[in-house]
């Protein structure tokens, strides 16, 4: 069992962190404040062929596997985890237009979300409908020229930013059987959007309620089979939870990273504070869960690559591990920091607050809980 990572992948990671030094990271804590990522860097980061990361190659994607998707997502996030899982959100839906589009909704939509002259947000949680996703009500009804919706979604990344929309929407009768999706070009008529939501992290992305009222789409906008939606959502999020684990772990390698540069440096009784033992402990029981987290979500990766009957479980495992491992090394980051790790410069605290979300989007880690405890007693 060779757990190395490959020359192309190694190649893949640095090239992903050298972007992520030079683009992100000095403007990661303006953009908070600004609650805006500047839509010039979504080509930018399209150059290196990470708009369409696990768009098969036949399509013009980068054909990636999942394993080396979370790469991208590792690096970048040592950049700001906030703009990483934005990215995903996007890769999500490309991927989805990839997989499951028919060949008229291919050639409208996934050249331009390859390049990121479109960029595409995931509309599936709804006000009243959260963990149970199946509950949706939203409704998408036939018309002569395809579909008029009618709905709420809430908590939608990239609400009122987003060039188009994957929407999940009932086409037929209660329960998942009746959802189907479809995509919603952001000029379409009766398509608007509530305010911007004031977040404890991930400030920089915006964040609105998606509002259809009597939103009118063409048939060809049809992701897919009617009736399948539910399906194509729940495939997204297998590898949404891998890039969201990803993004925890990239974010807190980088926050231990600052940690022993800054204790290197800090002096207290006389020597640099790296020299208690005490706190060397702290040090040496984040740097086992970092590596135990990284060794988790890549046997993950693997299995939903591979196609292995359990790798739902093991995505849903990975999750929840990494997003609560990637929590507890932040916040000893920041106790370590001492009063410099609350102060807004140091950049600890944006990284406990962008990470606290990564526990409850993707499905919220105790549904993680019940997908592994039902694979276990089934």
């Amino acid at each position: 069992m060779d757990f190395a990572l490959s020359d192309e992948q190694t190649a893949i990671f640095d090239m992903a962190k050298a972007f992520g030094d030079e683009f992100i990271a000095p403007h990661a804590l303006q953009w908070e404040k600004d609650e805006n990522i500047p839509k010039e860097l979504w080509p930018r980061l399209a150059e290196l062929g990470f708009g369409g990361l696990y768009v098969s190659e036949d399509s013009g994607g980068s054909g990636l596997s999942r394993l080396d998707a979370t790469l991208v997502f590792e690096a970048l996030s040592m950049a700001c985890p906030s703009v990483a899982a934005f990215l995903s959100i996007h890769n999500m839906c490309a991927a989805m237009i990839d997989k499951n589009g028919s060949d008229a909704l291919k050639e409208k939509y996934l050249e331009r979300a390859m390049t990121m002259e479109t960029f595409f947000s995931y509309c599936l949680t709804e006000p009243g409908s959260g963990s149970d996703a199946a509950a949706l009500k939203t409704r998408a009804d036939r018309t002569n020229e395809g579909f008029t919706l009618t709905g709420t979604k809430a908590f939608i990344s990239g609400g009122g930013y987003s060039d188009a929309y994957v929407v999940m929407a009932r086409t037929g009768d209660a329960g998942p059987k009746g959802i189907s999706a479809v995509v919603v070009d952001d000029a379409s008529d009766g398509l608007s959007f509530g305010g911007l939501e004031d977040k404890m992290g991930w400030r920089a992305q915006p964040t609105r309620q998606v509002q259809l009222d009597n939103c009118n789409i063409p048939s060809e906008n049809l992701l897919g089979d009617e009736g399948q939606g539910f399906t194509y959502a729940m495939q997204g999020l297998n590898g949404g939870r891998l890039n969201i684990a990803a993004c925890s772990l990239g974010a807190a390698q980088s926050a231990l990273d600052k940690t022993l540069a800054y204790m290197a440096e800090r002096e207290a009784f006389g020597k640099p504070i790296n020299q208690f033992q005490a706190l060397q402990f702290r040090l040496a029981d984040m740097e086992i869960e970092l590596q135990a987290s990284r060794a988790f979500l890549r046997q993950a990766a693997w299995k939903l690559d591979t196609g292995a009957p359990d790798a739902m479980q093991h995505c849903a495992m990975a999750k929840k591990f990494v997003t609560e491992a990637g929590s507890r090394v932040v916040d000893g980051c920041l106790q370590l920091h001492g009063g410099y790790g609350y102060l807004a410069d140091y950049g600890i605290e944006k990284l406990a607050r962008d990470l606290r979300v990564h526990q409850i989007l993707e499905g919220t880690n105790e549904i993680m809980r019940m997908i592994v405890a039902r694979g276990m007693i089934t």
